[in-house]
């Protein structure tokens, strides 16, 4: 079945109170993870209005929802009429949540059925829907459910792919509801703009993040420090903007994003094999992980040993190839987008400039960087500089804040 959640900006983004969020939830398995999700809403201040359909009631039961949320929760239109439910709740919303979403709730929105509280719900809210579907592959893959979907999608509501895992009993396969957390920072995203309007809808985008290693033996390797939280943050926001995306996460330890195809490499080579494969059908591609400019010439079968009273032979590199300026050299389909990143540690604008020219990217996004600046930290602040010769300050801020100007700037190419 489904849940419809409203999700909101509060704390996390400053600027506004908690928002009203509606999280449906549906009678799925999953659904005891929608106790999470509701968790994370209320811990940052979001008002949660927990609307179950009674087959969710078989998994967990109204007086959990209600303690967790602080409000009543029903099922039926029939309770507290004089209030009109049916109507009130969807108004009200700042944010629809449906997480789980079964096969069957996913039907009944895309043809406006109105049965119970959630679907009609669903037909009287105004703002922002995100539905988190949860089944089975088979019936993801049902061509019903596709049309379903898709039908959803066209009308402005925010439809996350679901993960590939473990399914109910022995099954595997795409089915699986995405990590509460994950779903909670996508729904964030769509709660923070505020509107229904997905202004990247229809495209592909591929993102990478992260940072590249280059083995020198098998237990030791040459890395950076990128955490691949940029590249993450552009994923999660592209994807509640309605975008197909395709995340390259070269070894950042991090979840991955709701509603993102993701693959994982390690070394700058297998990189650039993953993004000409993904790049073949993307309206834009952002490079946003660190790639190593440079690999050992030769690679270690056995742990390279230290030996007393001797130092250790010198380590001879090679150049690795330049995969942005290859990407922007040579588009894979006519219009695509190419946005590259930038870390420097001094001259930060003339040698962005400079790099500018050199790739031949589209728009290139300077930061300063060092020890203590931009690696691993949650804000970022940044230039986006253009081949038109536009320049876009981002104030320091949260990196969706810098993700959100970059797609903006995109969008607005593509449009």
């Amino acid at each position: 079945m489904a849940d419809d959640v409203a999700a909101a900006d509060g704390t996390q983004g400053g600027g506004r109170d908690g928002l009203r969020v509606v999280l449906g939830v549906t009678g799925g398995i999953a659904a005891y993870k929608a106790c999470e999700l509701l968790r994370r809403f209320t811990e940052a201040g979001h008002t949660v209005r927990v609307v179950p359909t009674a087959s969710a009631l078989h998994f967990v039961g109204a007086p959990t929802w209600s303690a967790l949320s602080g409000q009543p929760v029903s099922t039926e239109v029939w309770d507290d009429v004089h209030e009109v439910p049916h109507v009130r709740i969807g108004q009200q919303a700042d944010l629809v949540v449906v997480a789980p979403a079964t096969a069957d709730v996913l039907a009944k929105a895309a043809h406006g059925l109105a049965d119970d509280l959630l679907t009609n719900t669903l037909l009287t809210a105004r703002c922002p829907v995100v539905f988190a579907p949860a089944m089975h592959t088979e019936m993801w893959e049902h061509p019903a459910t596709r049309e379903n979907v898709a039908t959803l999608r066209r009308r402005g509501a925010v439809v996350i792919e679901p993960a590939v895992g473990r399914l109910t009993g022995a099954d595997s396969g795409k089915g699986r509801l995405p990590d509460p957390g994950e779903i909670y920072e996508l729904c964030l995203r769509v709660g923070e703009r505020g509107t229904a309007d997905r202004d990247l809808a229809g495209r592909h985008v591929v993102v990478s993040a992260g940072g590249t290693r280059e083995p020198l033996d098998p237990v030791r390797f040459l890395g950076n420090r990128s955490s691949g939280k940029q590249g993450y943050a552009l994923a999660r926001t592209a994807a509640a903007r309605g975008a197909r995306v395709t995340l390259l996460s070269a070894n950042a330890a991090l979840p991955d994003p709701a509603g993102v195809d993701v693959v994982h490499v390690t070394t700058a080579m297998e990189l650039r094999d993953a993004v000409r494969q993904a790049a073949g059908t993307a309206d834009a591609v952002v490079m946003a992980a660190a790639v190593a400019d440079f690999r050992p010439a030769a690679y270690a079968t056995g742990k390279i040993k230290k030996q007393e009273g001797k130092e250790p032979e010198p380590v001879a590199l090679v150049r690795n190839p330049d995969i942005l300026a290859e990407l922007a050299a040579d588009r894979a389909r006519p219009g695509q987008l190419i946005v590259g990143f930038a870390a420097e540690t001094d001259d930060v604008l003339a040698n962005g400039r400079a790099k500018l020219r050199r790739k031949g990217c589209d728009l290139l996004v300077v930061n300063e960087v060092g020890e203590n600046k931009t690696f691993g930290a949650e804000e970022s602040e940044a230039v986006v500089l253009a081949a038109d010769g536009s320049e876009t300050p981002v104030p320091y801020g949260r990196k969706e804040n810098l993700a959100d100007t970059v797609w903006d700037l995109v969008a607005n190419r593509l449009g």
